[in-house]
């Protein structure tokens, strides 16, 4: 019977490091989250010294960060040279490292905390759905590793037999230093880290109100308050209420949908992913999927446009991805799902994160899609701002203006649904 919950929520032990009393005291810096841009924000602050406290308003990567496909990408969402069109060539390409510099300090924290997530350099591979794909992806392959990474392999339609059991793909890009990793266990990790570094951490206590003072901060929760020097909203698409309008009017909220199949037999791995990598498919609403450390085929995609996440909308995406699914992988198409479960992403206008300072406070949001693999290093910087160390954020300076005639609720996204699909069905 499919569970319809998140599969790297199901089976981690409660964080035992949360706060049993009210939300108290007085702290150099507050962080506003417990995803992971949040919680090793802490982590860093905590072991520089400094009086730090984390409000979560249910449990530690309870949002995007425990909802996504488990991928660890490098590269940016964008066409690099969309990118460097868009932002110019020398922060395209800053912008195009961070990512990677994101996941060698997630391999590095892992290591250094004894984090158990299954971490594993896997490699990306992103793949050409149509004929007419070939031709931008190859000029995109034949850039990036010219440029920026040449760490990154072109595969034809006869390599790439070798790593999909499918006759859905003409070609393929590999990124080489992608990887993969338990999103759960890494969460929970984080949070452990940063509890024995000194952090104090709440669950269950969302931000209902703020209040400048001479001195900083106070923060408001249904189970107290606490005053801080400092504070920084790692909030996305989930911590954004009403005492955050100003990112309110510049983060979108998408449904974004995974199922997760029963474990695999060796024979079933064999003709669906023999090349064990992670998997992103070349439409505008396309499919991402992995194996899962128990050889399940996780499966997801913007399956619905919708900036709803509960059982229903799950279900009904549940059913379209499943379709998705077969369609690639027909010797699947009558497996069990165990598991479906939807998550929101926080985009931005042109799906470029964004970090820095406004309105008294820091903040790091906006992944658009990417913020496994990029949040850890955004977390970073955000506690580098906190300690007054600049020179680390590849997204300072970076305009980001409000989305017209947004305020928080994306009533436009039916009508997006119908662009993106309208674009996959002509090109």
């Amino acid at each position: 019977m499919t569970k319809y919950a998140s599969y790297w929520h199901d089976g981690v032990p409660p964080f035992a490091g949360a706060e049993a009393g009210p939300v108290e005291g007085r702290f150099d810096v507050a962080v506003i989250g417990g995803g992971f841009t949040g919680l090793n924000a802490a982590r860093s602050l905590a072991k520089a010294g400094v009086r730090v406290a984390l409000l979560e308003a249910e449990h530690v990567g309870w949002g995007a960060s425990g909802r996504n496909g488990g991928h660890l990408n490098n590269g940016i969402a964008h066409g690099y040279a969309d990118a460097k069109a868009h932002l110019g060539a020398e922060r395209a390409h800053a912008l195009y490292r961070a990512y990677d510099r994101s996941i060698d300090m997630i391999e590095q924290i892992v290591a250094e905390e004894g984090i158990a997530c299954d971490f594993r350099r896997s490699g990306k591979l992103k793949l050409a759905s149509k004929p007419s794909h070939v031709a931008g992806l190859r000029a995109n392959f034949d850039l990036i590793h010219a440029e920026v990474d040449p760490d990154t392999r072109w595969l034809d339609r006869d390599q790439m037999r070798s790593e999909v059991g499918s006759d859905s793909f003409h070609g393929g890009m590999l990124y080489e230093k992608s990887a993969m990793i338990h999103m759960g266990r890494y969460a929970q990790g984080l949070a452990t880290a940063a509890h024995r570094h000194g952090a104090r951490i709440w669950q269950g206590a969302p931000v209902t109100g703020r209040t400048r003072l001479a001195d900083g901060w106070q923060l408001q929760t249904p189970r107290g308050g606490l005053a801080a020097g400092r504070v920084i909203a790692a909030t996305g698409a989930y911590g954004t209420t009403a005492p955050f309008r100003h990112f309110r009017r510049r983060i979108i909220s998408v449904g974004s949908f995974i199922i997760a199949t029963r474990p695999l037999s060796d024979a079933e791995v064999a003709a669906t992913l023999p090349g064990d990598r992670t998997c992103v498919t070349s439409m505008n609403i396309g499919n991402y999927f992995r194996l899962s450390p128990d050889r399940r085929l996780i499966f997801g995609g913007r399956a619905r446009f919708s900036a709803r996440s509960d059982q229903t909308s799950d279900a009904k995406s549940g059913t379209i991805l499943r379709r998705s699914m077969a369609a690639i992988f027909p010797h699947l198409a009558d497996i069990p799902i165990d598991y479906c479960w939807g998550g929101l992403v926080d985009m931005t206008k042109d799906r470029f994160p964004r970090a820095g300072e406004v309105d008294g406070m820091i903040y790091g949001m906006g992944y658009s899609g990417h913020g496994a693999q990029m949040s850890t290093l955004v977390g970073q910087v955000l506690a580098d701002i906190a300690l007054g160390q600049r020179g680390t954020n590849p997204l300072e300076g970076l305009a980001w203006p409000a989305i017209p005639a947004h305020s928080g609720k994306p009533w436009f996204l039916p009508l997006v649904g119908l662009w993106f699909g309208l674009k996959d069905r002509l090109s």
